[in-house]
């Protein structure tokens, strides 16, 4: 048998809909590949409540009485999907980690290969979508836009990949060492440096319950990225700044010749567009300043990234 553990890492929000046949599907897998000698029996699949509302703690809970290898870590509130799977990561001892969305629409059938790939000295295995055929039009739109954004910014992730990943002991240590609170993890481990490997799957569509990830969220999670991985908006400021003051200096010129040759047009328009023009610039150069001292206001605090409610199974 194989002495190499492995820890599924699936956060979970308001999912009672399909919690329980995610630990059925999960801990079904855990069985196959511990009989094949993939992974050591002490394995286990662990689920992170992110503060659900409805049943889905209770549910876990009750699976993991009849299936010591079902684990739950349960936060006393919502936190996001980010700090849910950094729990996990914190609260579990294994040689290799995979996270995954509890809907499994990621093909977690994969997991085994990516054991393997990880034995064959790869400390990064990232699951990939082929297609985007289940998502609509509209995600599918704004997905291409967000790596196209994230290209742009110099941020470097891998494309159409979510969260559905292996990664060793080693990649985890890596991880630990990054202290910022603002976290995104694509960006982060995409950074840890190590050999990495892709698997590309089709995703599967969701069997019940609604998606957690609405547009606000997912914007808040672009601008999380942008915030945490690029200056580029800081260097868009400064660039704004050099290019106005050009523009007021010409605006400047202007005006003082008309004087000297007193063919000075009267009337507001043009003094109502510059002023309009220039306030939008200095606020929105406001604005972009206040997101970047917010993070810094956030990492200074030192807050806990989450809170424990209870745990069951570790």
């Amino acid at each position: 048998m194989s002495n190499n553990k492995l820890v599924i890492i699936a956060p979970c929000y308001n999912e009672e809909e399909i919690i329980g046949y995610s630990v059925e599907q999960l801990s079904m897998l855990l069985d196959i590949m511990i009989n094949d000698g993939i992974i050591s029996s002490d394995s286990r699949v662990c689920f992170v409540n992110d503060g659900s509302k409805d049943k889905t703690a209770e549910i876990i809970i009750n699976c993991s009485k009849k299936n010591k290898k079902v684990a739950l870590i349960d936060l006393t509130r919502n936190f996001g999907q980010q700090y849910a799977l950094l729990a996990g990561l914190n609260l579990n001892e294994a040689d290799y980690y995979v996270t995954i969305d509890a809907d499994l629409q990621d093909d977690y059938m994969l997991i085994a290969d990516m054991v393997k790939k990880a034995k064959e000295d790869c400390d990064i295995v990232y699951g990939c979508r082929k297609r985007r055929d289940t998502d609509t039009f509209f995600k599918r739109f704004t997905a291409r836009l967000f790596y196209k954004l994230m290209n742009l910014m110099g941020i470097n992730i891998r494309e159409n990949h979510s969260e559905f990943r292996l990664l060793t002991k080693n990649a985890v240590s890596k991880l630990k060492e990054f202290g910022e609170r603002t976290i995104f993890l694509r960006g982060i481990v995409q950074n840890i440096g190590l050999k990495s490997a892709d698997i590309y799957y089709d995703c599967t569509e969701r069997l019940a319950g609604k998606t957690k990830y609405t547009l606000p969220k997912l914007i808040g999670l672009a601008w999380t990225a942008i915030t945490s991985f690029s200056v580029l908006p800081l260097r868009f400021i400064t660039i704004t700044g050099f290019l106005t003051s050009i523009i007021s200096a010409s605006i400047l010129i202007y005006a003082i010749r008309s004087y000297l040759k007193h063919y000075s047009i009267p009337g507001w328009t043009s003094i109502i567009m510059t002023i309009a023009f220039f306030c939008g610039i200095i606020i929105m150069s406001l604005g972009i300043i206040g997101e970047y001292l917010s993070m810094i206001l956030i990492e200074v605090k030192g807050r806990p990234l989450y809170q424990i409610n209870k745990t069951v199974n570790l």
